[in-house]
């Protein structure tokens, strides 16, 4: 299965539902089942960072809701290990009309995803990125431990 690597909190966002897009400086043709890694390592960004973003908002809210707020420290995040999947619909780049005031979203695929403040914090809209757009996200009961890799990757579910 193509997977894909991410920070936390980003991807337990992902797992939780609470991120429905993700963002990236680069285009996949890729369609289809795609596996939600979370990172070991925080060499991108530092612990100290990661206590702050969660304890802003919509973060906070986010993690909240899951009943994560309050061992929001990157310990407690789930590292190195697959924790969610999903199906990768769609890719497109970041024009300047997906972030005007009055946008109210994208329809792909019989899915809707709203151009919602949580979306747009939980990611980098800026103009000439990517936007992947991910349905029928299912988080894993238990978090399945994997050796990631950067861009898309093949992981192979243990039997």
């Amino acid at each position: 299965m193509k997977t894909l690597t991410l920070y936390q909190p980003w991807a337990t966002l992902i797992a939780l539902g609470e991120k429905r897009i993700e963002t990236r400086s680069w285009y996949t043709s890729y369609r289809g089942p795609l596996a939600i890694h979370a990172g070991k390592t925080d060499d991108y960004i530092n612990p100290a960072k990661i206590r702050y973003i969660c304890n802003e908002q919509p973060f906070r809210k986010a993690l909240d809701r899951a009943g994560l707020y309050r061992s929001f420290y990157l310990t407690a995040f789930p590292r190195g290990c697959i924790v969610a999947t999903c199906e990768l619909i769609a890719c497109k780049k970041i024009y300047s009309t997906d972030c005007q005031p009055d946008f109210q979203g994208w329809k792909i695929s019989g899915h809707y995803f709203p151009a919602s403040n949580q979306e747009y914090e939980f990611g980098d809209y800026s103009i000439g990125r990517f936007m992947w757009f991910l349905a029928n996200i299912k988080p894993l009961e238990k978090p399945i431990p994997a050796v990631g890799s950067q861009g898309l990757w093949d992981w192979s579910e243990p039997k």
